[in-house]
Order: structure tokens, then sequence, then C-alpha cells
């Protein structure tokens, strides 16, 4: 079988947690590197995911190469994604709500 690695940037805007891992990791961009095997039919190719890594960049110019699986990493960006969507809304309507002696 032939198999893909494909690259990905995933940026956090808060600091998280990957299951698996019990060290928060901080904000920013990180590396996604993806293997998918390659499931050759008649008709049409597909792929199935078989590896996913997590590049994360330590401190003196090291990287640490994590397997986590892909639907952990989602769950996690996704959560992040909420909070700043929530933190997004609190802070606008903060800014257009009158103050309180105007109402």
């Amino acid at each position: 079988m032939s198999s893909r690695t494909t690259k990905s940037v995933m940026t956090f805007r808060h600091p998280f947690l990957v299951a698996g891992y019990t060290d928060e990791l901080s904000a920013g961009a990180y590396e996604v590197l993806s293997d998918d095997e390659v499931l050759l039919s008649h008709s049409f190719t597909a792929y199935r995911r078989i590896a996913t890594f997590l590049l994360i960049n330590c401190h003196g110019g090291k990287s640490e190469l994590r397997k986590v699986d892909h639907r952990d990493l989602e769950l996690a960006h996704a959560q992040d994604q909420a909070n700043t969507n929530t933190n997004e809304v609190k802070s606008s309507a903060a800014a257009l709500s009158p103050p309180e002696d105007r109402k």
C-alpha cells in the first residue's frame, strides 16, 4: 500500500489540552502532519487516515512530534474556537450595551 503525508497549520487562541497528554500547550500555530493510506478501487481512489502528529516547538530550539488522535485534536480546536466566539460575543455585547443610567 502506498501512503501520503499532508501538512497543515492549526491555530489556537487559548492554551489547550489534547487527550492522551497531561501538559497544557500554549496558544499559537501548530504544524499538523497527517499520514493517509491509499485505498484503491476500480472506480476511484480514497484515503484513510492512519496517523496524525502534532509538532510541538519546545524551549531551546528543540521540537517534539506527538502522535495524537485526529478527532481529539479537532475537538480541542473546536473548543478553542467556541471559547473565542463566546469571548467575542461578550465583548461586543458589552460595547453595544448602554450604561445602566441611560436605560
